[in-house]
């Protein structure tokens, strides 16, 4: 059976490798300018060229994001961009706008073209329009039913790739125009400051500085907050409607939450395979999901457009029940000994868990810890400080070090 490409976001390089180590089977990734996220750590030619090296040299593949809107300033500098990357042989580029696919289709016909969601493409004959200018992808608005999807599949011969899982947007596509108006951040530029997520009161014209809560709960209102998306569990649904491609949302996401979604994901498509009529998403995977930062989980626009009870988000928090703390640069095996690289604060007496791609998270309650000097301290003191763990069960490169926030067992 051929599964559903996993692709993943990254923020990146370090997030692109991450990604691949457990388990995407290709990444997603912006350069400094024109992808839709300006404040992920994004690429610059050097990391993009060692990403793609990186990718290519295990079978994967990489998308380059181009799809802001561009307005008559940046034509000839995205065209110099393209000239830029040309040499690199990304495996696509992702465009939303009619001017970059024409520039595209100048400097590099060789590449291929995937139509972002930003074209907030929602019927079939608009994807036969797009496939009839050049594209191979189309991916779809978030806006659409599994029904829907279906049908749009069912008529078209490109592939179609559709978010399975992360955050959610209060417009069509991601085409709003709240950030630019409020804070003068243009999320068509990729700067979007989320102003859908804070908090929003009711104020008389004749009353100022009277706020009257749109009640829903004590901290305010979000009457513009979406849950995040998450369909891990109807993964045999999105195969039989003809998706072609699981994609997961996050370039601003840490390596936490990339490892722990792709993670889960990939184990989810792997017994999806091997028992497609009887699959259910284990427990397992569904609390690993509940462990990264996020929003209460919601199954969006696919089971039925969203009713009554889907808009009372109640909240606009991220829940989060682990913290990450550290990541293993390497492992020595016959001393036992680990190179960690720290991410957050952590001591000797906690109790931490450690997640890695090919085997279930395990509990670990730190003993010792030395500094690369061979002194012993007795926390990690210093951020990204390299540090020594003793630890005799074997760990490996990109293993991930995590700390549940109620620790019992510390």
């Amino acid at each position: 059976m051929k599964l559903p490409e996993l692709l993943a976001p990254a923020g990146d390089l370090e997030k692109l490798k991450i990604a691949l180590h457990y388990g995407a089977d290709s990444v997603y990734i912006g350069g400094k300018d024109f992808s839709l996220r300006s404040f992920a750590g994004n690429f610059t030619t050097e990391e993009m060229n060692e990403g793609i090296a990186f990718a290519h040299q295990r079978g994967k593949k990489v998308y380059v994001a181009l799809n802001i809107i561009p307005h008559n300033e940046h034509l000839s500098k995205i065209k110099d961009y393209l000239k830029e990357i040309s040499p690199l042989k990304a495996d696509g580029l992702i465009v939303s706008d009619p001017s970059v696919l024409e520039m595209c289709r100048e400097v590099v016909p060789e590449i291929p073209l995937h139509l972002s969601t930003q074209a907030s493409v929602t019927n079939w004959r608009t994807v036969k329009f797009w496939e009839k200018q050049g594209f191979t992808r189309a991916v779809l608005a978030r806006e659409l039913s599994l029904k829907e999807i279906k049908e749009i599949c069912s008529r078209v011969a490109l592939e179609i790739e559709c978010f399975v899982h992360g955050a959610m947007c209060i417009s069509y596509s991601g085409r709003c125009l709240l950030s630019k108006y409020m804070v003068h951040r243009d999320a068509n530029l990729g700067e979007c400051a989320h102003p859908c997520r804070w908090s929003y009161h009711l104020v008389e014209e004749k009353r100022p500085g009277e706020y009257h809560p749109v009640y829903e709960d004590k901290h305010g209102t979000y009457i513009m907050n979406s849950r995040d998306l998450c369909m891990i569990e109807h993964i045999p649904a999105l195969v039989e409607a003809g998706v072609n491609c699981f994609k997961i949302e996050g370039r601003m996401k840490s390596v936490h939450y990339v490892a722990t979604i792709i993670r889960a994901y990939r184990r989810a498509l792997e017994a999806y395979q091997v028992n497609p009529e009887g699959y259910k998403a284990e427990k397992s995977l569904l609390e690993e999901l509940e462990k990264v930062s996020h929003r209460p989980y919601t199954t969006g626009f696919y089971l039925d457009k969203p009713g009554t009870q889907d808009q009372i988000y109640e909240e606009s928090s991220y829940h989060q029940e682990y913290d990450f703390i550290g990541m293993v640069k390497e492992y020595d095996y016959e001393k036992g000994m680990a190179l960690v690289e720290q991410r957050n604060h952590f001591a000797v007496g906690e109790t931490i868990e450690i997640l890695s791609p090919d085997r279930e998270p395990f509990l670990k309650k730190i003993e010792e810890l030395y500094t690369l000097e061979g002194q012993a301290v007795d926390r990690a003191p210093h951020p990204q400080q390299h540090l020594v763990l003793p630890c005799k069960e074997k760990l490996n490169a990109y293993d991930i070090l995590r700390r549940p926030r109620n620790n019992k067992n510390a």
